[in-house]
Formats: C-alpha cells, sequence, structure tokens
C-alpha cells in the first residue's frame, strides 16, 4: 500500500512534528518546497497534509485562497487525499461544546478567511474524494519557542508570573501537537478507506490561566502571580506591527469559555487520552530546566495583579 505524503509547511508548528511522526511510523515523507509546482510534488503520494500557513498571520487575505487553489488543483491531478490541521475560529461566538455540526459563524476577518476555505475543501470531498480536518484549539509544544503560550504566557515564569491573554477563569482547548500528530499518522492509515469530509474535533487539553497558575505553582512549589496581558499596548503598537494587529482580532477566544466536544473523537480513538495539564506543565518546566519539587499535598494559592 502506498505510504508516501507530502507536508507543506514543514518548518512549521503543526508540519515539523507531523514529519518526525510520520517517518517514525515508518511513512515516506516528502517536504513541499515553497515556489515549486505543488501539482507536480503531489504526483504519486498518498496524503497532501497542509500545514501551510503563513508566518504571524501574515496576509493571510491573499495567501490562504491562493494555497487552497494549488492544494486543490494538486488533489485533483494526483488524486491524493487531503488532511487539514484546522482551527476553531470558523465557529466565532456560538455556544459550545463545539462539533462537526456547529454553524460556522466567524466573527473576525480570519475566522471567515478559514470558513471559506473550508468550504473550499468541502466542495473537493463532495467531488468524492478523502478529505480530512483535523479539529483543535490552541496548540502547545514544549520544545518550540514560539508557541504563544511559551512565547507569551510562561516568558516570566522564572521571575514567579504568567501572562493571562484573556480572563483568567476562562477555560480554553489545548492541543499538544505530539498527541495531535500522533493521530493524523493514526487516521492516515484508514481516513481515506471512505470517500468525503471527515471533520473531527479532537478535544484536548482544558484549562484556565487560572488553573495553569494554581498547576505551576505546585510543581514548583512557589506562589505564582497572574498578570493581564497589555492589549492596550498592541491596539498603540498596530499600526506599524502586523502580528500586533492580528493578535488584537482573536482577543474574544482568550475571554470566552470554549470547549471542543470530543464524542467523534472517542469513537475513532477509545484508548486515546490527551495528556492531562500535570503533564503538560510537567513537560514545559523540563524543557525550560526547572526543577520539579515533590508533590507537597497542596497547591500553592495564586494572585493576579491587573
Amino acid at each position: 500500500m502506498n505510504r508516501r505524503v507530502l507536508i507543506l509547511g514543514m518548518g512549521g508548528h503543526f508540519g515539523s512534528v507531523a514529519a518526525r511522526a510520520f517517518r517514525a511510523a515508518g511513512w515516506n515523507v516528502d517536504r513541499y518546497h515553497r515556489g515549486t509546482d505543488m501539482t507536480v510534488a503531489a504526483r504519486g503520494v498518498r496524503w497532501i497534509i497542509n500545514a501551510m500557513n503563513p508566518p504571524n498571520y501574515h496576509d493571510w487575505e491573499h495567501q490562504i485562497p491562493e494555497i487552497t487553489t494549488k492544494v486543490l488543483a494538486a488533489a485533483r491531478d494526483s488524486g491524493a487525499s487531503v488532511m487539514i490541521p484546522a482551527n476553531v475560529y470558523v465557529y466565532g461566538r456560538e455556544p459550545g461544546p463545539w462539533r462537526a455540526t456547529t454553524a460556522h459563524h466567524p466573527c473576525t476577518r480570519k475566522g471567515r478567511i478559514r470558513a471559506e476555505m473550508e468550504e473550499r475543501y468541502r466542495d473537493l470531498a463532495s467531488e468524492g474524494r478523502s478529505v480530512v480536518m483535523l479539529r483543535a484549539g490552541d496548540f502547545v509544544n514544549p520544545e518550540s519557542p514560539t508557541t504563544l503560550l511559551n512565547r507569551i504566557v510562561l516568558k516570566d515564569l522564572r521571575k514567579g508570573r504568567i501572562t493571562a491573554m484573556g480572563k483568567p477563569e476562562a477555560r480554553r482547548t489545548y492541543a499538544d501537537i505530539g498527541d495531535l500528530t500522533q493521530i493524523a499518522v493514526a487516521l492516515a492509515d484508514s481516513a481515506d478507506s471512505l470517500p468525503g469530509l471527515l471533520d473531527l474535533g479532537y478535544p484536548g487539553t482544558r484549562f484556565s490561566f487560572r488553573e495553569l497558575a494554581d498547576e505551576l505553582a505546585g510543581q514548583l512549589g512557589r506562589k505564582i502571580t497572574i498578570k493581564r496581558f497589555p492589549w492596550t499596548a498592541l491596539l498603540l503598537a498596530s499600526p506599524v506591527w502586523e502580528l500586533a494587529r492580528e493578535l488584537r482580532e482573536m482577543r474574544y477566544l482568550y475571554d470566552m469559555d470554549h470547549a471542543i466536544d470530543g464524542t467523534d473523537f472517542k469513537a475513532l480513538f477509545p484508548d486515546f487520552e490527551p495528556k492531562t495539564v500535570q503533564r503538560l506543565v510537567f513537560e514545559h518546566l523540563y524543557m525550560r530546566g526547572m526543577k520539579v519539587v515533590p508533590d507537597q499535598g497542596a497547591k500553592m494559592s495564586t494572585q493576579t495583579s491587573l
């Protein structure tokens, strides 16, 4: 059976870890090089994994549709199935838990761009092609300094504080990239046996900034304070800093409780258990070389500074 996969965006968060996971599982992994003919690159592959996103949300308005057009053409020419790491932007402020049947009502420009992109992949699936949307919340990866968790939230951890990008009590959904790419590999083995769309939500690990601070305090044996992210400063920087403009648009996701329904995922992977917040915290501390103290039986309290 063909076990060749073409990964787009192999230098990014998802693509780099996915490449390792597929190789470890015995797949032949081809890397797509930007600027080359994607249709030619996809010939002879079983799956196209589209993990290509412009860094720091750069020029999504034009680049996402261009990438989508190329992927669709390559899939139609080669007959390859397509897998996309999908996000939750398309749901906007729809009440959760979010699932495949939840209406797409994006409330941001980036959400609209992603919703339009997904519609084009749905059209491909309606032609009898196999399309998988592996949907998850914010990526976490203790090895990557550029995830928002590492780049912003835990930036000042050695000083005894974390930065909450929204309401400290809002519970949000996160996906460990190591877990998520293992699921991608498992899906690649059989998800193309039936044509059509599989929109699969990964429930991941759900916690608030308050719960994160509590867990950090318990494992470090010290008090951890919570400071608020300076959204006002981003507003002032927006005219000259593209990432500041793009992050501001997504602020709502840090202030609202949200969750991904795990019913469909559990039906496919009944024995799979996402990492706990305790495990995620331990791995991030380990990668920072920060000493974890023995369980003291009670977590230390946290404080919030505004």
